[in-house]
């Protein structure tokens, strides 16, 4: 039975909401590296941006070495894979119902005109796949982003699942417009899984046309590296390519079909298993497969559980149910509405995947919904949490048929556990936030209090917390804002801004060993959420000039 959330309050900022600078000359360590190309109009034109590390720091020569210049001798596997989980016989790409596997063999079908690289990740590029940087300039690396080349060891496939959407099940879903190139392990000896998104119809494509837009494939490019630089648990984004094949899309839902250009991006994960991976084997009766496809993501992905543990699917639920609330606790502490989390869209891995009408928060609104197609609201951001026990929920009836009794009443009460692991870690968020340190029994209260000044005067979340972390104690004590402070010039026009003042003040007071700039530095870094440096982005798009820097 699933349980309902009663939040006493919810944590929705704009993420991404970062001022409007480029700051020439500084650098990070996680920069999103992209190439200039005049010559592709209207689409992006995009800067090169370096590390913030300096070649003449110990390693960096040896970790240039170590970088591959080509792809000759760079290879994928995807025998850990195919060594395990069944494939489905049928070799002909072609849509159908698909029973007793994991994969469909499927190849990418080429681009038909001239492609051309929009953006790289330098980060993704150097310290995941292990290729310089100059790779990117290749024909052999276009080729291989594009789909239109298959290197060495890859056997394409895609991936046949199920799932919940907008909490109905809508049955066999699968790989529409997806390929799983293999799995690439680095020099820190890391698994990654490489797929290809926009790269043509699959067994699993229904009645679409298997090809992705620039558009949309330019925000799940930014959001995902943003989100990696805001320490939340994401899928990655090697690269966008784009080409001038025609793409008939209904962007807002109305009717109105429009013209766009066809675009692929290389995506990379540990893993691209998600709840409805496990539900479809379950939907269908697929039991003996069920419980090889778990304990191959067990194995391979869960080192805290032990494979031959006869709890071992109870042990996987509880780090499953664990994770899911941490990652949204996460989302809310940055604004980020997913906008929709159906089964198939929630990774076993609790990462962040599967990037679509996303959106994040500008004014504080528990309602926003940044999905046109959402009419009900039921991905609305203030409703994410109790989405999130709702698809675990499906999770473990998908997991029962292979549980005796009592570690169905286990994996029950684990689920039942999921709203002190979800408010645990959004109170440690939003102390954090506040520069609260320590434990008092009002921390709740005053952190329901500031958001309910925040919905009732439409204040934006990202720079009211962001101006918190500026202004000074005095400045709040005298109710002196600053004029430039205009997220705090909003809400102090509430009537009860100076008794949440005085109740911040007098909690501030309780911070041991702390001072205002010590408050104000810490506050700024959890703030901004970026890990030991900053993350700079540049991206000229369709004559839009944005400057991004968390």
């Amino acid at each position: 039975m699933t349980q309902r959330i009663r939040f006493p309050f919810c944590c929705l900022i704009r993420g991404l909401a970062f001022p409007r600078l480029l700051l020439f000359g500084v650098t990070c360590p996680s920069v999103v590296c992209c190439l200039l190309l005049p010559d592709l109009e209207g689409s992006a034109h995009l800067l090169l941006l370096s590390r913030n590390k300096s070649k003449h720091e110990l390693g960096y020569c040896e970790t240039k070495a170590k970088l591959a210049l080509s792809l000759d001798f760079w290879t994928l596997s995807s025998e850990n894979l195919l060594a395990v989980l069944p494939v489905d016989p049928v070799k002909e790409n072609y849509v159908r119902k698909v029973k007793n596997c994991i994969f469909s063999i499927a190849v990418p079908t080429p681009l038909k005109s001239r492609v051309r690289l929009v953006a790289v990740s330098k980060e993704v590029l150097e310290d995941i796949l292990d290729l310089d940087l100059s790779v990117s300039e290749t024909d052999d690396f276009i080729q291989l982003v594009s789909g239109e080349k298959i290197v060495s060891g890859s056997i394409p496939l895609a991936h046949r699942y199920g799932g919940h959407q907008f909490g109905i099940w809508a049955g066999q879903l699968g790989d529409g417009r997806a390929h799983l190139l293999g799995t690439y392990m680095n020099r820190q000896g890391e698994n990654w899984e490489l797929q290809l998104k926009g790269s043509g119809k699959t067994p699993y494509s229904r009645n679409g046309d298997g090809r992705a837009v620039l558009r949309s494939s330019v925000r799940e490019f930014l959001c995902s590296e943003a989100m990696h630089s805001l320490r939340i648990p994401t899928s990655r984004v090697a690269s966008l390519v784009v080409s001038d094949d025609e793409v008939w899309r209904d962007q807002f839902y109305n009717g109105n079909i429009v013209k766009e250009r066809g675009a692929v991006v290389l995506r990379v994960a540990k893993s691209w298993f998600r709840i409805g991976s496990l539900e479809i084997l379950a939907h269908y009766g697929e039991l003996d497969l069920l419980r090889t496809l778990l304990d191959f993501i067990i194995r391979e992905h869960f080192p805290s559980v032990e494979v031959a543990e006869p709890n071992r699917y109870v042990d996987f639920f509880s780090v499953v149910v664990s994770e899911t609330a941490q990652l949204i606790a996460l989302w809310m502490s940055v604004g980020f509405a997913h906008g929709v989390c159906n089964t198939d869209n929630f990774s076993l891995l609790s990462i962040t995947i599967d990037y679509g009408p996303f959106g994040f928060m500008e004014a504080y609104n528990p309602d926003f919904v940044p999905n046109t197609s959402d009419d009900e609201g039921r991905y609305k951001i203030g409703n994410q949490a109790n989405i999130g026990i709702f698809n675990l929920n499906k999770l473990l009836q998908a997991l029962n048929p292979i549980l005796d009794p009592r570690q169905r009443q286990l994996a029950a009460q684990i689920l039942e556990g999921y709203p002190v692991l979800y408010y645990t870690r959004f109170r440690e968020l939003f102390k954090a936030k506040l520069g609260l340190l320590g434990e008092t029994k009002g921390d709740d209260d005053l952190i329901a209090f500031l958001l309910h000044l925040m919905e009732k005067t439409a204040a934006d979340f990202t720079m009211t917390f962001r101006q918190l972390s500026e202004i000074t104690q005095s400045q709040l004590q005298e109710l002196n804002i600053p004029q430039q402070f205009w997220a705090l010039n909003m809400i102090s026009k509430h009537k009860l801004f100076p008794a949440w003042v005085s109740q911040y003040l007098l909690r501030l007071k309780s911070n041991v060993n702390d001072s205002d700039s010590e408050r104000r530095k810490r506050m700024t870094r959890n703030v901004s959420n970026a890990g030991s440096g900053e993350t700079l982005m540049y991206w000229k798009s369709l004559g839009l000039d944005c400057w991004w820097s968390p």
